[in-house]
């Protein structure tokens, strides 16, 4: 479906109820029930921790989930991607770390994601205080449609006497008392001292040489873009003038800060993410930026991985602007020129005299940009194959990367996040070996001497090691995605996303369709004919019998308006998903997929 008109309304259909072996969180220790939660608007955000556009819907939902706190509950159900985020330590440290304050089922099976036929982090199924599903939405953009979709079901039960209103059934934990929690990336000062993203904390924190001692906080540590505030503060690199450029990740912004005087200053960004179709250069302070993760000094010109978007984007202190530099905002792994290139939530940067390294986390891989704007793969495959596994660049696994360090010697260190590593790429032997084991969630390392400090995230630390004579080998671990496999007929297969205007909204057809779709495939020989761009939210494939199974990369964008005759400037909405959908050929199975981007059941 791609237009607006109202879909058949169908039987109705129980929610089916929530289970998952990790147990629950945020509920002081008591398991829920759907049944539990009768006569309350129960919204299941499906997400997992490595997906940055899971932590924007995070946000999205915040003032939804305070301003209906007695009606809604929100159940976050944790349905991992990577093998780390099955571990129930993992999904507990992700909770604190991003502030979820709400209950959490801890899923590592899938075994709720698939009674729920969902296919795509993140989405989110709205329960109506009788137990029926009426409305799925995947991706993000979807709050305000779903805030509107509450005060209606509000009104509705409190009318037929079926809404109960009340606390929920939240417990927070209990805080616990560290010097840094959760850091992101640390910085060596001129001074010898470290300046460290303590992001949980929304501050920056300076630390003595010895890495341990507290010399100073900067922030008030309280979550908001005002003066003196963070929100979820991650890159830092030095500028030529002295002072600390940092990427505001949840802020959507670049700030600087000038240790010599403790001034903070807001260089780019609007507070605001960016949406397709929003400015991508001019004027930094004017333009709209999606969770900046880390940025670089490299070619005159601060390097930024835009996570938010899976972009590299730069900006120019002198001139004052922000562009676009690589990457099409298509999550995938593809290299050659910048403006073709694909990337999939760049999360590290560093950058040496001839090329800008990039830890492209979400393809597990290693990767850099040379000078003259190619983009080139040293490790990785792309979305779905990762694990922990040395030798020849071309057959070595890294698991979700999120920070590179130059070495002396022109390797690179990589901060090997969710396999708790530090791995080492050699450009010149085309090797990858293991430097150390044992860390917990790496984020970053910063070269001091003959030594590298790493920022162990999840142990709240910087952990200093002495640069070993020689790298050890781990034995091979490789993994691939678990998600169960949607079995097609091969030979044609219609796809047709489906997309239902929320309520009070029409489609956006003023400049044009208001629809895009883009479809690629994993093997690119699955494909016969379907793949590229299009307005068109259907389509007809053709799947090559010769290919057993694959991947189906989908990616879907609508853009909505208030339907409202009386309102001269009506607001806007933008809903846009990308599916990563497993598939297997067998004769005789269905011949189309529908994958939904906001539907109503009810």
């Amino acid at each position: 479906m791609n237009d607006a008109a109202p879909a058949p309304r169908r039987a109705r259909v129980r929610a089916p109820e929530l289970t998952g072996k990790g147990g629950w969180l945020n509920t002081g220790g008591k398991e829920l029930a759907l049944a539990d939660l009768r006569g309350r608007i129960v919204i299941l955000d499906f997400w997992t921790f490595c997906c940055i556009n899971c932590l924007h819907v995070l946000d999205e939902l915040r003032e939804l989930e305070q301003k209906h706190a007695d009606t809604v509950v929100i159940i976050g159900v944790h349905s991992p991607k990577f093998v780390h985020e099955a571990e129930h330590a993992a999904v507990v440290d992700a909770v604190e770390r991003y502030e979820v304050h709400h209950p959490v089922l801890d899923d590592p099976e899938l075994a709720t994601w698939k009674q729920y036929a969902v296919r795509a982090w993140p989405t989110l199924v709205v329960i109506d205080p009788e137990g029926y599903v009426v409305a799925q939405h995947a991706g993000e953009g979807h709050a305000h449609a779903i805030e509107k979709l509450v005060e209606e079901l509000e009104a509705e039960h409190e009318a037929k006497g079926t809404l109960r209103r009340g606390d929920g059934p939240y417990v927070a934990p209990e805080p616990v008392a560290t010097d840094l929690r959760f850091p992101g990336k640390a910085l060596l000062l001129p001074s010898g001292n470290f300046l460290v993203s303590d992001s949980t904390r929304h501050q920056l924190v300076e630390m003595a040489s010895d890495g341990e001692t507290v010399v100073r906080r900067i922030g008030s540590g309280e979550r908001g873009f005002g003066e003196g505030e963070f929100s979820e503060p991650q890159g830092l690199a030095l500028l030529p003038d002295g002072r600390v450029i940092i990427a505001d990740t949840v802020n959507h912004a670049l700030r600087t800060y000038d240790p010599s005087t403790g001034a903070i200053e807001t260089v780019a960004g609007t507070g605001r993410q960016w949406w397709q179709g929003s400015p991508t250069s001019g004027p930094a302070r004017e333009v709209d930026l999606s969770s900046p993760w880390d940025v670089a000094w490299f070619d005159g010109l601060v390097w930024i991985a835009m996570a938010g978007v899976h972009q590299l984007w730069t900006y120019d202190p002198e001139a004052g602007t922000v562009q676009v530099a690589a990457g099409t905002t298509n999550e995938g792994l593809v290299d050659g020129p910048a403006a073709e290139a694909w990337f999939a939530q760049p999360s590290g940067l560093e950058a040496t005299e001839d090329r800008l390294w990039i830890a492209d986390s979400e393809t597990s891989a290693l990767r850099w940009i040379d000078r003259d704007r190619i983009v080139h793969t040293a490790v990785g495959t792309g979305l779905f194959d990762f694990g922990h596994r040395d030798g020849a660049a071309e057959q070595a696994l890294l698991q979700h990367p999120l920070g590179v360090t130059a070495l002396p010697d022109g390797s690179v260190a990589v901060s090997d996040t969710y396999n708790h590593a530090l791995r080492r790429y050699d450009p010149a032997t085309g090797e990858v070996t293991t430097l150390a084991t044992d860390l917990r969630e790496p984020s970053d390392a910063v070269l001091v001497g003959e030594d590298i400090v790493v920022v162990e995230s999840a142990r709240h630390r910087l952990t200093r090691l002495r640069l070993p004579e020689e790298a050890v080998r781990v034995e091979a671990v490789a993994h691939r995605t678990q998600r169960a496999a949607t079995e097609v007929a091969p030979g044609k297969l219609t796809l047709d996303v489906v997309f239902q205007a929320p309520t009070g909204q029409k489609l956006d057809t003023r400049y044009g369709p208001s629809t895009r779709l883009l479809v690629s495939s994993t093997p690119p020989e699955l494909l016969l004919a379907g793949e590229g761009a299009g307005t068109d939210l259907a389509r007809d494939l053709e799947l090559n019998p010769a290919v057993a199974e694959g991947v189906l990369h989908v990616s879907a964008m609508a853009a909505s308006c208030d339907d409202d005759p009386a309102n001269e400037y009506p607001a806007c909405h933008v809903h846009q998903q990308d599916w990563g959908v497993p598939v297997r050929l067998t004769e005789g199975a269905t011949d189309r997929l529908a994958l939904v981007l906001a539907g109503m059941d009810a």
